[in-house]
């Protein structure tokens, strides 16, 4: 959905070539979403028109992979080697890199590199560029207006991240917005935003602030808008808890296949949490009051519907699907 859009990566070439190397060229390429460099050597590029493709004129033998690998992780403030070999960070700009080393990777050195538009988007750049028909941008607008409780889903790169994004972004000035990410991504074009990080512990293992620890914190700072930018684990706890008492204009983002897979996905993070099912559908049901599913088919990010959580007969979380056109 925000894939005509122009990189936000800064224009600083020379620093562009000592940090990312031969990838730079295909960095700046306008549209582009994602690098990938995969174990056999080989870059794939993901992004309008084409997709995702391979690049046939770049090759990076091991030796080399490895000194990138090790390079990007650098410039974000980590180390990577046989002992930690797998590492995420994010680096000026945005761009993400993730990063796995042998013996961890089958072949050689891995390299996920996320970049993020220029500009984020507006709800209605999104509904013109056909990432929603405009009943589903009337509706997202009217949730976020009624700090109605939303919960984003999709599969990874489905465009989770830039709709959370926009809809944040017509929050009213006043209002404080925290967000908690994993690795910082979110940028929401919105006067006061307070953002939280986790941190990896240090080779002794001490120092790690995991996202559990900082939804309980984010508590703490007196936020209008509570924000998880991805509940992966024991977390959606906490963020269930907070949002259900009184946290309301909250947010976060799920991975699920579909908006039917959604139930059974926050059963498993609930497991993790020690919440039975019945106990995670009454926590689920109270603090979210709308799901918003997005798909991706190609290069096209789209919203594919919207549910409410409901208690099923025997107790258990279930989804209702809804018309964009329903204002309950």
């Amino acid at each position: 959905m925000t894939d005509a859009l122009v990189t936000s990566v800064p224009s600083d070439e020379p620093g562009l070539w000592r940090t990312f190397g031969r990838l730079t060229p295909y960095l700046l390429r306008p549209g582009v979403t994602d690098l990938f460099v995969t174990g056999t050597g080989d870059l794939w590029s993901d992004g309008p028109p084409h997709g995702l493709r391979r690049e046939d004129g770049w090759r990076a033998d091991a030796g080399e992979a490895r000194s990138l690998a090790v390079r990007l992780i650098a410039a974000g403030g980590r180390h990577i080697d046989e002992a930690t070999p797998f590492v995420d960070v994010r680096l000026r700009g945005g761009v993400r890199v993730h990063a796995v080393l042998p013996p961890v990777s089958t072949g050689g050195a891995l390299l996920s590199i996320r970049v993020p538009p220029r500009a984020q988007p507006t709800l209605d750049e999104l509904v013109a560029a056909g990432g929603m028909r405009p009943p589903d941008g009337d509706r997202l607008l009217r949730a976020v207006r009624a700090r109605t409780n939303l919960l984003i889903t999709g599969a990874g790169g489905a465009g989770k991240t830039t709709l959370l994004a926009a809809l944040l972004a017509t929050a009213r000035p006043d209002e404080r917005i925290v967000v908690i990410e994993d690795v910082a991504e979110l940028r929401i074009p919105h006067p006061h935003v307070v953002g939280l990080e986790t941190r990896q512990p240090n080779l002794e293992g001490a120092g790690g602030v995991d996202l559990r620890r900082l939804v309980r914190e984010a508590l703490r700072m007196r936020p209008d808008r509570l924000v998880l930018g991805e509940c992966r684990g024991e977390e959606v706890r906490d963020l269930l808890g907070a949002l259900n008492t009184g946290h309301d204009g909250g947010a976060g983002t799920l991975h699920a296949n579909s908006l039917d897979d959604v139930p059974a996905r926050l059963e498993a993070l609930g497991a993790l949490a020690g919440l039975d099912d019945r106990a995670l559908a009454r926590q689920a049901v109270s603090a979210i009051g709308l799901v918003v599913h997005l798909e991706r088919d190609g290069p096209v990010r789209r919203v594919n519907g919207f549910g409410q959580l409901r208690a099923g007969p025997d107790g258990r979380l279930a989804i209702e699907r809804v018309d964009p056109g329903d204002t309950s």
